[in-house]
C-alpha cells in the first residue's frame, strides 16, 4: 500500500470533499525549500497560496530553521500562567514597536480562531465590567471569514463554511459590506470615499446600544475571494466605532506582516482599532500561534483584586509556545535586517502588471485586484453582465488540477484564482506561475 492509499485509509483533510480524493489522490510532500515544495517521487510544486496564505519567508527559512532547533534545547513549552520566557518578553517588546499606536497588551492563544474567540469574549466582558452590560451582540461584514470555532464562526459570513451550523451560531448583526467589483454605486476602489459604508452607518445607528465590537478584515476579505477595499472604508468604521463605543476588533491573521504592502492592512488608513488579532505570518508558518494584542484601557477593565472577579479567565494549553516565539522572532529580524518588505514592494508592481498583462484581455476574466504581492482573479461566465460560473462546474477546481501537472499550487477560492506567495517570490518565480496559470485557463476556458 503506498503513502497515498494510506493517507486516505487514515486522514480526514480539512476543507475537502474527501470522495474527491478518490480522483485526485493526496500529494505526499518530502521537503521544501524556498517558494517550492517537492513530492516524494521529486515532482516540484510553487507554493503561490502560501500553504493557506501562512508561509511567509520561503519554506526551511535557514535563520528561522536555527533559531527554533537553538530554543528547542533551552526550553520547548512552559506553563504561561505565573510563568513567562524570554522568547515571549523579546517578541511583545519588540511588537509593540511596529504595532498601530496603542496596542500594547499581548494576549497568546493557539491560532487564528481561537484569537477572534478571545477578542470576542474580551470586548463582552469588559462591556459587562463597566457599566454597558446590554451590549453582547457583534456586528460583522458580509462575506466575512474569521475562523471555524463556533464564535469565529459566527462572526464570519460566508455561507459555505457556516450554513450547515446555523442553529449553533451567535445571532450576529450583518452588515452589507464593500464590493467594488459589482459596486452599487458605480464607484472604483481607488478613487471612491467608501459611500457603501452607508449600510454600516445604518446598522449603528440602529443596534449600536446593543454592540460590544464589530469586527473586521482590513482592506482583504480574503476567504470570500481576496475582495479587496478601500483604506476609507477601515477609516470610517473607526470613527463610528469611537462615536457609538463600539470595540473595533481588525482580524489581520491573513492580512497581518506585509501582505497587502504594509506590515499591517491598519497601517494604510492610518487607524488603530481596539484588538487587533495576529496568526499565520507571525511564525512565519512554522509554528501554531497567534496573539490578540489590545490597549491599556481594555485591559484596565480587568485589573482588580481577585475576589472582584473580573480576571479574563480564557487559556490554551500552548499558549505563549517558546518554540513559536523563537520563531516570531526570527521573522521579525529577517523583515528588518534583510528588508523584506521593501523589496516585496518594489517586486509588486512587476507582478501586478505581469498578471494585468498577460491575464486581463480573457473573456471569462472579470475582474483583477492586486494589493501587495496578493493578485486575485476572479472568472465570469459572462464579462459584460459580471455573471458568475455556476458553482457546478467548478471552473476553479479545474484549473487548480490542472495547475498541480505543471508544478504550480494555484488552490482557489470558488471560481477566484490568487496568487499569495511568500514575500520572497523572485520575478523569474513569478514569469513562471502567471505563464502556468494562463495555460490552464486557455485550457478549461479556451
Amino acid at each position: 500500500m503506498n503513502l497515498a492509499r494510506k493517507d486516505i485509509e487514515h486522514i480526514w483533510h480539512p476543507c475537502s470533499q474527501m470522495k474527491d480524493y478518490e480522483e485526485l489522490p493526496p500529494i505526499i510532500i518530502d521537503h521544501a525549500q524556498g517558494i517550492y515544495l517537492y513530492d516524494i517521487y521529486g515532482n516540484r510544486y510553487a507554493d503561490v497560496v502560501s500553504s493557506w496564505w501562512c508561509n511567509l519567508l520561503g519554506h526551511c527559512n535557514r535563520r528561522i530553521n536555527n533559531a527554533v532547533k537553538k530554543q528547542l534545547d533551552q526550553l520547548e513549552h512552559v506553563i504561561f500562567a505565573n510563568f513567562s520566557h524570554r522568547p515571549a518578553i523579546e517578541l511583545c517588546e519588540r511588537l509593540t514597536g511596529i504595532l498601530p499606536a496603542g496596542l500594547t497588551k499581548f494576549f497568546f492563544t493557539d491560532n487564528g480562531s481561537s484569537a477572534v474567540e478571545a477578542a470576542l469574549k474580551m470586548s463582552f466582558q469588559y462591556h459587562h465590567q463597566t457599566g454597558s452590560p446590554q451590549k453582547t451582540r457583534f456586528m460583522a461584514l458580509s462575506d466575512a471569514y474569521h475562523g471555524e470555532t463556533v464564535g469565529a464562526l459566527s462572526v464570519s459570513g460566508v455561507d459555505l463554511y457556516s450554513q450547515m451550523y446555523k442553529p449553533l451560531l451567535l445571532d450576529i448583526i450583518r452588515v452589507d459590506g464593500p464590493d467594488c467589483y459589482r459596486c452599487r454605486y458605480g464607484k472604483h476602489r481607488e478613487s471612491c470615499n467608501a459611500e457603501c459604508f452607508l449600510a454600516a452607518e445604518q446598522a449603528f445607528a440602529e443596534h449600536a446600544h446593543e454592540v460590544c465590537a464589530f469586527i473586521a478584515e482590513p482592506l482583504v476579505q480574503a476567504a470570500a475571494g481576496m475582495k479587496m477595499y478601500p483604506p476609507a472604508y477601515l477609516r470610517k468604521l473607526r470613527q463610528a466605532c469611537d462615536h457609538y463605543q463600539v470595540h473595533l476588533i481588525a482580524d489581520e491573521i491573513a492580512t497581518g506582516f506585509g501582505r497587502t504592502g504594509s506590515m499591517f492592512a491598519c497601517d494604510q488608513a492610518g487607524i488603530s482599532p481596539d484588538m487587533l488579532c495576529l496568526s499565520k505570518g507571525l511564525t512565519g508558518g512554522y509554528m501554531p500561534m497567534a496573539l490578540v494584542v489590545t490597549t491599556q484601557t481594555l485591559y484596565d477593565a480587568f485589573y482588580d483584586d481577585y475576589s472582584a472577579g473580573k480576571a479574563f479567565l480564557h487559556s490554551h494549553t500552548y499558549s505563549g509556545n517558546p518554540l513559536a516565539c523563537a520563531a516570531a522572532n526570527a521573522v521579525l529580524s529577517i523583515m528588518q535586517e534583510e528588508k523584506i518588505l521593501e523589496k516585496a514592494n518594489e517586486n509588486a508592481g512587476y507582478f501586478h502588471r505581469l498578471v494585468h498583462e498577460t491575464l486581463s484581455s480573457h473573456p471569462h476574466v472579470g475582474d483583477i485586484r492586486s494589493t501587495g504581492l496578493i493578485n486575485a482573479i476572479e472568472l465570469v461566465a459572462d464579462r459584460s453582465g459580471k455573471k458568475s460560473f455556476s458553482a457546478k462546474q467548478r471552473i476553479g477546481y479545474q484549473i487548480y488540477k490542472k495547475a498541480l501537472k505543471k508544478g504550480v499550487l494555484l488552490r482557489p477560492l470558488g471560481d477566484v484564482l490568487y496568487f499569495n506567495p511568500p514575500l520572497v517570490i523572485n520575478r523569474g518565480e513569478m514569469d513562471f506561475v502567471v505563464s502556468v496559470c494562463h495555460e490552464c485557463l486557455q485550457e478549461v476556458l479556451g
